[in-house]
């Protein structure tokens, strides 16, 4: 029971949809994944990273520690301060280092899309202030005839030789569906660029990750259904090398159960969609492949989350509404050994998180009404309880050397509004959206304990007495839209107060050797962030498509403070061919200078520019297809680093790949 889409095609990767059955249009960001088993022929790279499809959003720059688990920057904003699910489970990271965001866990051979909502738009599953990114895996859904099929794939890349298998099966008929899915891949050091009398090699940069992925349907029947689904990711030796550390362990079990009812009433389409879920992840960093370590540590984390929604949502008249009440509850857990180079000397052991139980549940409603056919509102609005509760006496000790008066639990309110009106005329389509909202500290910013940042080289310690971040956002978009064009620019303002961000404290030393000193959490007086993107695509000729997106960020606080990792100016320009079973593509890409913040130690970056290329084929063997893709990213084989490189690590150099897919 798929609910419907309609959509309208902006740009090869960005679909923008809306609301279900609505006249009026709400507006949406969609990135399609690509995946074997649908849109094969449109990706120049459909056995690619997930990471970089998500990075083909105007929304979203991701920060790279090394060649894989990029963190998602949503709106210029870290993970903190965005909410990021999978088909709307809520999961959070178990590394203080932020080596596993939950993008880390899925694969885009079995996922669909990944749905974007900015600023309190993205409210429904928890306070935010960036918005929210759901990663939604792929249904084969019901079927009124049996229906079967999969593939095998097979990936090669050349600059860090890493090695693509999997394969996916689906089967579906009128009471039963199901779709499983397995990926490996496996990678050694990649190289930068070419430099001149220097080597090319990024040390560390190795990975190994397994990827399991099944969800099963089951009809009860016209109006009632269960579904269950599972994903178990396991990466092993996975090398950071713009961190002190790897990580010889990053796993995670995800499950849930779901029941869909589609009420028989008056108001249209009314289904009631309950979902209950539970995921454990397990990360271990260690420092034992890495030489001239003064003192080597171990640092694993633990994260446990079991959670729920339950939905309710339909049409009447003129009016589609959902309200969505959810709730999880997560424990996070992680610790320090240090072990001294004389083996006399005791081990040192402490808690960075400490064992800290996070508590939510909260309710969140919203309304589209359409007045006309050109003229339509969404009016949305949500109210959460969220409470941290220090589980560990030892951790609750050691933060009281800071917090005397700490108590062991904290209990917050958050609240959110979102309004939002859009306007067609003609070709154009016209937006305009205000919100408010706050969230809560994370984990680390309320009872982080001896964090070390290296891109600053400072400890940090978090603070529990923060107050709640609070913004007002304004967004305005607009898109033009005829048979050959189309045209959308999209701006969005984020006005935050109590703005949280760590500020050096002089009186405390720090724990890291090396470190240049601790920074403790505090709170701007306000911080100001402005995000602006334009999408173009231009249908030249039968067969030629021209495609170009451009988007750049802007962030300043209280005090002229620079905020950090903001993107400069960003742009990528595609001519595409395309004619029956042939594919083919040039790209540049490339960015101007950073603006950096000194006092976050980040140092300039020049602009870049690279080219790729790409080509594609689809064979006819019967009933079955074949897919052939070629291709080469940084085809001059430049060296460069970009502002969310972390360490200033480079970007790789020339890479060429190849992708065979067998669709059955």
């Amino acid at each position: 029971m798929a609910d419907p889409l309609s959509a309208q095609q902006y740009k090869d990767s960005l679909v923008v949809s809306f609301s279900d059955t609505l006249k009026t249009k709400k507006l949406d960001e969609v990135v399609i994944i690509a995946n074997p088993s649908s849109n094969y022929l449109r990706e120049n790279k459909a056995l690619g990273s997930l990471d970089s499809y998500l990075e083909s959003s105007s929304s979203i720059n991701m920060i790279r520690r090394g060649a894989y688990a990029w963190e998602p920057m949503l709106n210029g904003m870290a993970t903190e301060r965005s909410v990021v699910t999978i088909d709307g489970m809520r999961i959070f990271q178990a590394c203080t280092d932020k080596m596993d965001p939950v993008t880390s866990y899925v694969e885009n051979t079995n996922l669909s899309r990944a749905k974007i909502n900015d600023g309190q738009s993205g409210t429904e599953f928890g306070g935010t202030i960036a918005g929210s990114i759901d990663l939604m895996r792929r249904k084969s859904g019901f079927n009124s005839g049996r229906k079967s099929g999969g593939s095998a794939f097979v990936g090669f890349e050349s600059n860090n030789k890493q090695q693509i298998y999997g394969s996916t099966l689906n089967y579906s008929d009128k009471r039963f569906f199901t779709d499983i899915d397995f990926t490996h891949r496996e990678a050694d050091n990649y190289r930068a660029g070419f430099r001149k009398g220097q080597s090319s090699e990024v040390n560390f940069s190795q990975f190994t990750k397994n990827n399991l992925s099944a969800i099963t349907g089951f009809k009860i029947n016209e109006n009632q259904e269960l579904q269950g689904s599972l994903i178990y990711d396991k990466a092993t030796d996975v090398g950071y090398p713009g961190l002190p550390m790897d990580a010889s362990l990053a796993k995670a079990t995800i499950a849930s159960l779901e029941y869909r009812y589609r009420i028989p009433s008056k108001y249209e389409g009314l289904l009631w969609e309950t979902k209950i879920y539970f995921n454990t992840i397990t990360h271990v960093m260690d420092d034992s492949h890495r030489p001239s370590v003064p003192m080597h540590m171990d640092m694993p984390g633990w994260s446990k989350t079991k959670g729920f929604y339950t939905k309710l949502k339909g049409n009447y008249k003129n009016q589609t509404f959902s309200t969505t009440l959810s709730g999880y509850k997560n424990n996070s857990l992680a610790e320090m050994t240090m072990y001294p180079e004389n083996p006399r000397e005791p081990e040192m052991f402490m808690l960075t998180w400490p064992d800290v139980n996070t508590m939510y549940s909260g309710l969140n409603v919203a309304d589209n009404i359409s007045f006309s056919s050109s003229l339509g509102l969404l009016v949305q609005g949500g109210l959460g309880m969220h409470q941290n509760k220090i589980a560990s006496e030892s951790g609750l000790n050691s933060l009281q050397l800071f917090y005397p008066k700490l108590k062991s639990a904290k209990t917050r309110m958050l609240r959110s509004l979102y309004s939002e009106i859009s306007y067609q005329h003609k070709k154009f389509l016209y937006q305009f959206g205000i919100g408010y909202g706050d969230r809560a500290p994370s984990v680390s910013e309320g009872y982080g304990f001896y964090l070390l940042n290296v891109n600053d080289n400072y400890d940090y310690v978090g603070n529990p007495d923060l107050k709640n971040e609070e913004t007002i956002n304004f967004n305005a978009a607009a898109t033009f839209e005829t048979a050959k064009v189309s045209v959308k620019g999209k701006v969005t303002c984020f006005y935050i107060t109590d703005y949280i961000i760590p500020k050096k404290n002089e009186r405390i030393s720090p724990m890291s050797m090396g470190a240049n000193g601790v920074k403790i959490y505090e709170q701007l007086n306000h911080a100001s962030i402005l995000n602006a993107g334009m999408n173009l695509d231009y249908k030249m000729f039968t067969n030629w498509i021209f495609s170009a997106n451009a988007s750049y960020r802007y962030g300043e606080g209280t005090g002229n403070t620079i905020l950090p990792l903001m993107q400069p100016f960003v742009y990528k320009m595609n001519l595409r061919f395309a004619r029956k079973s042939y594919f083919a593509e040039a790209s540049v890409e490339g960015s101007s200078k950073n603006r950096n913040s000194i006092e976050f130690g980040e140092t300039q970056k020049p602009g870049y520019f690279i080219a790729n290329a790409a080509l594609s084929k689809n064979f006819v063997l019967g009933n079955q297809k074949l897919i052939l893709k070629l291709g080469v990213e940084n085809l001059f084989d430049r060296y460069y680093s970009t502002f969310d490189d972390w360490s200033g690590i480079p970007r790789m150099g020339r890479n060429i790949y190849s992708n065979l897919i067998f669709k059955f």
